[in-house]
């Protein structure tokens, strides 16, 4: 539960969801009408901070320098957008949406018929606090009610005015009126300028394919082959062989036959694994420029000299 005291520790600062990741920054406080208790933080999202999410703060806790909610970060992202009007406030249809949004069951002290629900923005600092008090007076000036404690004289209605917009209703203390602009910060002003973020998206640029294909290649290797020839041997007979042979020898004709061999090369191939291919995918890190453009507030003083007429002077 946040207390008014506690306002300008949430306001400006980050929201934490309930795994204790951040959702964005506190923009602006809601206010009950009746009781003054801080009721609904708008949490800026988005890429840039241009989303504004009503989150319930019953069950938030101020956790050192953030706020925790026990949401998801998806489930306030997808609250439902409430167009908030000049004065301020949230509608009893609005706050109801809200409320079974996020599966809260109204209180029975809630005022169920007022035209509002009574919820007073605030931003942080000084500024803050007096639009939470404003917020919590509203209630004794339009019904006459005494609920500052006994305190419910002029100066306290008149306080209450203070923080009243021009439609009546309390209004954003971190955009108020002529007057209270000048009660909260006096002399001083606020520049604001903007920051660029920059965040990486990761997406698929390729895709690499590991692919085998079969390729012919022309071997020339040498190997030894053998073959047979017929060579011719002559030797003379010696004289008992002639002898031998005198009985009978004829003039003829005659044949005699020898198988001769060759070798020829025949080639056979054999599949034999050769080595293990894979993809492997590295992450290399390169630095881009990224090129954005910001707007920043300025403040300078003019400086009038006594002699040049006021405005409305007729002088």
């Amino acid at each position: 539960m946040i207390t008014r005291e506690q306002i300008p520790q949430v306001v400006g600062h980050p929201v934490h969801d309930a795994e204790g990741k951040k959702v964005g920054d506190a923009k602006h406080m809601y206010l009950d009408d009746n009781t003054g208790s801080p009721e609904w933080v708008t949490v800026k999202t988005g890429f840039f901070g241009s989303n504004e999410t009503f989150v319930p703060t019953r069950s938030a806790r101020l956790v050192q320098d953030h706020l925790e909610v026990p949401y998801a970060r998806e489930k306030i992202k997808g609250a439902p957008n409430v167009d908030v009007d000049s004065g301020g406030h949230l509608s009893v249809e609005e706050e109801q949406h809200l409320y079974r949004y996020y599966g809260i069951e109204r209180s029975g002290g809630k005022d169920e018929s007022a035209g509002t629900t009574g919820k007073a923005a605030a931003a942080g600092g000084a500024a803050g606090a007096a639009g939470a008090a404003a917020g919590t007076k509203r209630s004794a000036r339009d019904t006459g009610a005494d609920t500052s404690g006994g305190m419910g004289d002029k100066s306290a209605a008149a306080g209450a005015g203070a923080g009243m917009g021009t439609s009546g209703m309390p209004g954003r203390t971190g955009a108020p009126e002529r007057g209270t602009a000048a009660a909260a910060e006096g002399e001083a002003m606020t520049r604001s300028e903007e920051e660029m973020h920059v965040k990486v998206e990761r997406h698929a640029s390729g895709k690499a394919r590991l692919r085998k294909f079969v390729e012919v290649e022309e071997v020339e290797q040498t190997v030894p082959v053998r073959h047979e020839e017929v060579k011719l041997e002559r030797e003379p007979l010696s004289a008992s062989d002639r002898e031998a042979l005198r009985s009978g020898a004829e003039i003829g004709e005659a044949e005699r036959y020898v198988t001769l061999h060759e070798e020829n090369p025949v080639v056979e191939t054999e599949v034999v694994a050769k080595e293990r291919v894979r993809m492997r995918v590295e992450e290399h890190v390169e630095q881009k420029k990224v090129h954005g453009r910001v707007r920043k507030e300025k403040i300078e003083t003019d400086m009038e000299s006594p002699s040049d007429p006021l405005p409305g002077d007729t002088r």
